[in-house]
């Protein structure tokens, strides 16, 4: 049986967007159609996966406005997590891509930017039969897990940030 696979990758543990691009340029790899909407990291920032997929062609949309818990205005970071997910409803709708990620949305679930029941239900009548839709995040809904087809859980057993060393370029970011 072919199926669009719903692929969740949660938990506290480092590993769930590097898992979720590794998908993604597998797919492209592949000759499938890939995009990434990426709801939380500044829209300004150039970070390695973003000067990749650049110059691989790949499309990327970064709607954030930076880390919630650094946000000057909470209001605009949760508009902005709206019109991201106006921005994936468009791509997951479109026809024009067969997996699209969706990085760093369980947090607009999570902090009930949006209703996880109402994502839930717009999926269920609108995502394509054979659509594979990626999503990363900590604190991944209970209704989000159950929906989903493959759950993944990263858990941290030991991290470098313990023994003081800072994040660094083409590992973290």
């Amino acid at each position: 049986m072919k199926k669009g696979l719903v692929i969740v990758n949660t938990g506290n543990g480092k590993g769930k967007s590097t898992a979720a691009f590794g998908l993604l340029l597998r797919a492209w790899g592949r000759g499938l159609r890939v995009c990434v909407v990426q709801f939380i990291k500044s829209e300004t920032g150039k970070w390695g996966e973003i000067k990749a997929a650049q110059k691989l062609g790949i499309d990327w949309f970064t709607t954030g406005d930076g880390f919630t818990w650094t946000s000057k205005d909470m209001d605009e970071t949760v508009a902005r997590a709206i019109a991201g997910w106006e921005v994936a409803k468009e791509k997951i709708v479109s026809g024009n891509y067969d997996v699209i990620v969706l990085d760093e949305f369980t947090y607009a679930m999570h902090f009930a930017w949006l209703e996880t029941n109402q994502v839930i239900d717009w999926l269920k009548s609108n995502k394509p039969t054979e659509l594979h839709l990626v999503i990363t995040g900590r604190d991944a809904p209970a209704e989000l897990i159950e929906y989903a087809d493959l759950v993944t859980e990263m858990t941290e057993v030991k991290h470098p940030y313990q023994q003081g060393i800072l994040a660094q370029a083409g590992i973290e970011f």
